[in-house]
């Protein structure tokens, strides 16, 4: 039966270095719920001290309503899979996913048959009888994870688990995670510092940094309206751009270089104060390029990369600062390096913070 995971004030301390500071978070039963963030930002750390590798020196853990703080890790039942496969190399690829079963108490016919379900699950029956060094980074993989669904644990842990592999195979394997993990419905906790994996698996993400958590939401949350300037340069490509509210009988917005008034309807009006200096964040999807614009932010195209789809321009505004703009690629001549052009903003879309960057000034 899955379970919920509700953490309560967790703090781990190595050696007096405070690796997680008074962190409290629930994850449902049944989510797949990923840690994300730079490298030594914790997300490990609490992986670890889920799974009971790591001591607790304060708060509580709970699976459902039971408290594991001083459960034994063989206790939890927990499935795990690293980001080095750590398969035996001596043992079949049969004999590698039924090692969990051996102290189970079943029979050799229910052992055959709970392997025989999740080699075929994980799409590896036809190498059941192959050694693994004989089998790729990928079908290693998917090895290990059908090794730690065969025992039918309560959460599933995992851990950078596709890190080794390949750009292509990253992708196949992510989303044979998800489609396994939607199928079973088990409770999954995922740990990951590619922020385009993290998205496209989980159902929601904690973004961590420092040992402490920066946000919870959705991948959509996350990306469209990050609390804090850690989480929107963190999460996807942003431009930051100092600037000032304005904030008058004509409404509330931003300042540009050149003095213009941008209305920002987004801007939670109570929170600002005309003159206030703050900095914006504004995705290169938001920016708009009109060449026969005579009104917004002048730029010049500096150089441009063709990538199919989407066409990325760099300009430097006047003021020296360089941003990103992706446009959708036109069938005809992608601007010229040198082009002076005026840029608008997708108003609705862009984000805008206190000058620290510590609290976000939209709803």
């Amino acid at each position: 039966m899955n379970v919920g995971i509700k953490i309560d004030h967790a703090v781990k301390i190595y050696k007096g270095f405070t690796a997680i500071h008074d962190l409290s978070l629930d994850i449902k039963p049944g989510e797949f719920f990923t840690l994300l963030g730079p490298s030594g930002c914790g997300k490990t750390t609490l992986l670890r001290m889920i799974a009971g590798f790591n001591s607790i020196e304060g708060g509580k853990f709970y699976f459902g309503d039971r408290l594991i703080n001083d459960l034994d890790p063989s206790k939890r039942n927990i499935g795990m899979v690293f980001q080095n496969y750590a398969i035996f190399p001596h043992l079949t690829v049969r004999k590698n996913v039924a090692f969990g079963l051996q102290n189970r108490k079943m029979s050799k016919e229910q052992i055959q048959a709970q392997t025989d379900k999740f080699l075929k699950l994980m799409k590896i029956d036809e190498y059941a009888d192959r050694m693994p060094e004989q089998l790729s980074g990928g079908q290693q993989q998917r090895v290990a994870l059908a090794r730690a669904l065969a025992i039918e644990p309560d959460v599933l842990l995992m851990d950078e688990p596709l890190s080794n592999l390949d750009a292509k195979l990253r992708v196949e394997m992510r989303e044979a995670i998800k489609e396994i993990q939607n199928s079973l419905g088990i409770t999954t906790v995922y740990v990951t510092h590619d922020q385009e994996e993290a998205m496209a698996v989980s159902d929601r993400i904690a973004v961590m940094n420092k040992g402490d958590i920066q946000q919870i939401g959705t991948p959509k949350a996350l990306y469209q309206r990050p609390e804090n300037l850690f989480v929107a340069t963190f999460i996807g490509r942003t431009n930051v751009i100092n600037s000032k509210i304005y904030k008058d009988a004509s409404g509330v917005g931003i300042v540009t270089d050149e003095g213009e008034k941008v209305p920002v309807a987004a801007l939670i009006p109570e929170l600002v104060e005309d003159g206030q200096e703050v900095v914006v964040s504004i995705r290169p999807e938001e920016f708009v390029i009109d060449q026969n614009n005579t009104k917004g932010i002048s730029a010049t195209v500096v150089y441009s990369t063709f990538l199919g789809l989407n066409t990325h321009y760099f300009c430097d505004l006047d003021n020296g600062q360089r941003v990103e703009i992706i446009q959708e690629s036109k069938i005809d001549d992608i601007i010229q390096n040198g082009t002076k052009l005026k840029l608008d903003i997708k108003t609705e879309k862009i984000n805008i913070y206190t000058k620290d960057g510590s609290k976000a000034l939209v709803k």
